[in-house]
């Protein structure tokens, strides 16, 4: 294994797992899906049942295809748009720092994603041994695109932002 498949292999296990880890945490830490249900719906996404349960999949899935390298720009293209649809409902008033529950950690998350899309999955992947790489501008417009478009899709259909002062309940993880 060469220095490039090897840190491509690192930045998938990192971000891939860091992903798995957070869809995880939403199915089964804190308020459990219940809980991340209220919070979803208290940040204006409907039927938070259903976001709820959809996102804990969508980021298990996404996360472990990174962490494999399945599919990679498609794989890529789930966490951006998972990382999006956080950045705008959650993070984005907060300002840019995590530690005041800004959109840093999704930014980092997203784009770490479009970084593994373009450079590829690397030779430690099933994409490469498969031999279905896919990597570069082609990678690039399917992670980005397919994210944004899900993310947009996803807010146009199901996103009715709350009003200054609204009830905000606390993060699930916060929840007995």
């Amino acid at each position: 294994m060469d220095r490039i498949d090897a840190a491509l292999l690192v930045l998938r296990l990192v971000i891939g797992g860091v992903v798995v880890v957070h869809g995880l945490n939403h199915a089964f830490g804190g308020g459990r899906l219940p809980g991340a249900a209220r919070w979803f719906e208290s940040l204006g996404l409907r039927h938070g049942m259903a976001q709820a349960a959809m996102s804990a999949v969508m980021e298990v899935v996404a996360g472990v295809g990174l962490v494999i390298g399945l599919l990679t720009p498609i794989a890529a293209a789930a966490v951006i748009g998972v990382m999006l649809v956080a950045g705008v409902v959650a993070h984005r008033r907060n300002g840019f720092f995590v530690f005041r529950d800004g959109y840093e950690y999704v930014l980092v998350l997203g784009l770490g994603a479009l970084v593994v899309a373009i450079a590829g999955p690397g030779g430690v992947s099933l994409d490469a041994a498969l031999g279905i790489v896919v990597a570069g501008g082609w990678a690039a417009l399917i992670a980005a695109g397919l994210g944004i478009a899900g993310a947009a899709t996803l807010l146009a259909a199901t996103y009715r932002p709350v009003r200054a002062g609204g009830d905000e309940r606390a993060h699930p993880e916060h929840l007995p």
